[in-house]
């Protein structure tokens, strides 16, 4: 063969049993670095490097860049060149981003509040576990909107399946894990709701570009419980800038003392003089 596809570790096992042969690679591509991290495939990595020839040309593709991919691209890589799409952390120009503060008992009615209140034709829902996807999905049906979970306990086909009816819009609603959806390319998402922010600011910029692709405009919508105020706050550093909060009568909490921006004021020491600085909230 020409060209080789392959998982690390289904790699790995062909290559034991001597079913690969690698004395004339040429080209070696090693796609989507940060979820093999995330996965724990670099050790793989690792070894395939250690019995594939060393003149020959590497190329590495990475949605983000931890500090862990780095070092991999350094052991891996001669003197590379180092193309970057956009600066890292900068999400589409396209995305209109918001924020909702919300307990996390009533993510579920706020999530289907906006779909039924708002625009959202083609919406992708980001879950931190397959058993909320799976709740979620039931919650979603019982108010009567089409929607479908994707994860990895489904079958291949009941994944191939939940994909085509999305892509056909047959389902308004795709409900998938962080896993689940590595990879996926489906054109006209017109949102894409965070019901967990994710804990690496990386992975929400990752998730919000699947709307807004090719110039095209879209909305990230991230519900933010009381104790995902740090993930939002890291997410903002990493973006440079703070995302507007947004409220539902009745649903969404008043955004939090914590949550608000900060200034600097002055006041006199007791005894002495001088000043100390105090933060306070405005």
């Amino acid at each position: 063969v020409n060209i080789l596809v392959a998982t690390p570790g289904r790699l790995l096992d062909h290559m034991r049993q001597g079913h690969v042969r690698f004395k004339t690679l040429e080209v070696l591509v090693i796609d989507e670095a940060d979820r093999m991290l995330d996965m724990g495939f670099i050790p793989d990595i690792r070894i395939l490097m250690k019995n594939i020839p060393p003149k020959r040309q590497t190329l590495l593709f990475s949605a983000t860049m931890p500090p862990e991919i780095r070092r991999l691209a350094d052991e891996i890589l001669t003197d590379p060149q180092f193309i970057e799409i956009a600066r890292q952390g900068t999400p589409a120009s396209g995305v209109t981003q918001v924020v909702y503060p919300v307990d996390a008992h009533k993510k579920r009615d706020l999530l289907v509040h906006l779909i039924k209140s708002e625009n959202m034709t083609q919406v992708l829902v980001f879950t931190r576990t397959k058993r909320r996807a799976d709740q979620l999905e039931d919650r979603l049906k019982h108010a009567g909107i089409k929607v479908v979970a994707l994860h990895s306990d489904k079958s291949q086909s009941a994944r191939t399946r939940a994909l085509e009816s999305f892509k056909r819009g047959t389902v308004q609603v795709l409900v998938a894990t962080n896993i689940a959806a590595r990879g996926l390319d489906v054109k006209g998402v017109s949102h894409v709701v965070n019901f967990e922010v994710p804990d690496v600011p990386e992975d929400y910029v990752h998730r919000i570009g699947r709307t807004a692709r090719a110039e095209a405009t879209g909305d990230a919508i991230s519900l933010m419980a009381p104790e995902e105020i740090g993930s939002i706050r890291q997410i903002e550093h990493l973006m440079g800038s703070k995302i507007p909060r947004g409220q539902v009568e009745g649903i969404t909490n008043p955004a939090p003392v914590s949550d608000r921006p900060m200034k600097r004021t002055f006041r006199p020491r007791r005894g002495r003089g001088g000043f100390s600085r105090k933060l306070t909230t405005v």
